[in-house]
């Protein structure tokens, strides 16, 4: 019995081979983690996980730098599910080569709802969250999702209030903050 195989595709948390930020291989796990089978994403760009295209670059260098620094990055991240869903993830990634870290990785996913800093935060003020990482402005956002900017802001106020911090800027820095990498 080929174990290494087995323990690969059957691993508690989602798991992608990437080479290069494609998708060599998945585990089992990835389709009730993001909804699509791992024949769905093998060949894919991971871009299609996340929210949006800045979510994708600056995750995606910060975890670089970082991976060329330490053997394992861990941060916590929006990430999309197959039915459009954004979701509050731990990400943990390793080199297979520190001198070029997207070459070749492995990475693990897990769902955080009601954890990290994004649990306290109801469905629409993910979503809203979500906007906000991405640079949206009140007016912008309040049109993607149809609704007025006063909403808005009183969503943001109230996320404001959640995650104890004192302004729009704190707030952004806090969902889109990364823990050291262990």
């Amino acid at each position: 019995m080929d174990y290494d195989r087995l323990a690969f595709r059957h691993a508690p948390d989602a798991t992608l081979i990437l080479a290069d930020r494609v998708v060599l291989r998945a585990s089992l796990r990835v389709e009730a983690v993001f909804g699509w089978t791992p024949k769905e994403l093998e060949g894919q760009s991971i871009r299609m996980l996340y929210p949006g295209p800045t979510d994708y670059e600056v995750i995606g260098e910060r975890a670089r730098k970082a991976m060329q620094a330490a053997e394992v990055y861990r941060d916590e991240r929006f990430m999309r599910r197959k039915d459009g869903q954004v979701v509050w993830m731990e990400g943990r990634g390793t080199a297979l080569d520190p001198e070029d870290p997207q070459r070749l990785a492995v990475w693990t996913y897990r769902p955080l709802e009601g954890e990290g800093p994004a649990g306290a935060l109801t469905p629409t003020e993910r979503r809203i969250a979500r906007y906000l990482v991405n640079g949206f402005t009140s007016k912008e956002i309040a049109l993607a999702l149809g609704s007025s900017p006063r909403t808005v802001e009183v969503h943001r106020a109230n996320m404001v209030r959640k995650m104890q911090v004192r302004n729009s800027f704190e707030l952004v820095s806090r969902l889109l903050a990364a823990p050291a990498a262990e």
